[in-house]
C-alpha cells in the first residue's frame, strides 16, 4: 500500500473509533475483557504518543506511559492522533525511526503499524458498543494479514521465542491462509514460524480461507473460530490458533 493510502485508512478508523467510543466509555470490550472502552481509548492514545517519541528521539521511551489520567479519554485520543499525524508529516517514510522490528527502522514501519493498530481497535470499540462493524477495505485487510503473518508471527516467533513456549508444535505443521486473491504458506515447527508466498496447489495440513476482512479479524482473534472456512486437519488449525494467540496478545 502507498503511504497516502495508509494515512487515509488511519484517519477514517481514528474518526470511527472516537465516534463509537463516545457512545459508551464504560462498556466492556468483549475482545479485550479486562478493558472498558475508556481503557481501549486511552491505550490507543498512549500507543500514538509512544510512536511519536520513537520518531522524535530515535529510541524507545525509558519510562512509559506518562501519567495521562487527568486528561479526558476522547480529548486525549484526538490530541495524540494530531501529534502522530504531525510527526508523520514532518518526516518522509524513509526517515530513520526506532522500531521493535529490526528489519525496518523507518517511519514507514510506524505508518503501516498505526493504520493496522487502529483498524483492529476500531473493531474492538464497535464490538463493545454492539453496533455494526464498519467495512474494512480489502487492500487494508490484505496488508494486515501479511503483517500479522510475516511480522507478528514469522518475526515474533524467532525474536521472542520465550513468548511461544508450549504452543509451538514439536513436528512441522504446514498451513495455507488464502483470500482467493492472495495466499500465504505458513510453516510452524519447534523453532518458530516461516511465512512464504503460497498457492492452492501446495501440500498442507490445513487451509484457512475467507474474505480478507474476515481473515484479518480471525487472525487477530476478534472473531470466533468458525468465522472462516477451514479444511482438513483440525489439530493443525488449533495449533496455529494457539501460536497466533501468543503472537497477537
Amino acid at each position: 500500500m502507498e503511504t497516502s493510502r495508509y494515512l487515509e485508512c488511519l484517519a477514517a478508523d481514528h474518526a470511527r473509533l472516537g465516534a463509537v467510543a463516545a457512545t459508551g466509555l464504560a462498556e466492556t470490550v468483549p475482545s479485550c475483557p479486562d478493558w472498558s472502552v475508556e481503557d481501549l481509548t486511552r491505550h490507543v492514545a498512549q500507543v500514538y504518543l509512544h510512536k511519536v517519541e520513537c520518531m522524535r528521539t530515535g529510541s524507545a521511551p525509558q519510562t512509559w506511559p506518562p501519567d495521562l489520567s487527568g486528561e479526558p479519554p476522547l480529548a486525549l485520543l484526538d490530541r495524540a492522533y494530531a501529534q502522530l499525524r504531525a510527526e508523520f508529516a514532518e518526516r518522509s517514510p524513509e526517515s530513520p525511526a526506532h522500531t521493535w522490528y529490526d528489519p525496518d527502522q523507518t517511519v514507514a514501519f510506524w505508518i503501516r503499524r498505526m493504520a493496522q493498530e487502529t483498524v483492529v481497535h476500531r473493531v474492538d470499540a464497535e464490538l463493545a458498543a454492539g453496533t455494526s462493524v464498519a467495512d474494512i477495505p480489502d487492500d487494508l485487510a490484505h496488508d494486515g494479514i501479511d503483517e500479522v503473518l510475516r511480522v507478528m508471527l514469522g518475526y515474533g516467533t524467532h525474536r521472542w521465542p520465550e513468548a511461544f513456549t508450549g504452543v509451538l508444535p514439536s513436528s512441522t505443521v504446514r498451513l495455507l491462509v488464502d483470500t482467493g486473491e492472495q495466499s500465504w504458506l505458513v510453516r510452524l515447527d519447534a523453532t518458530g514460524a516461516v511465512v512464504e508466498p503460497g498457492s492452492t496447489d501446495q501440500a498442507v495440513h490445513a487451509t484457512i480461507s475467507g474474505a480478507p476482512p474476515e481473515l484479518l479479524l480471525w487472525l487477530w482473534r476478534r472473531t470466533p473460530d468458525d468465522a472462516v472456512r477451514r479444511t482438513a486437519d483440525r489439530h493443525a488449525v488449533d495449533t496455529f490458533r494457539a501460536v497466533l494467540g501468543a503472537a497477537t496478545q
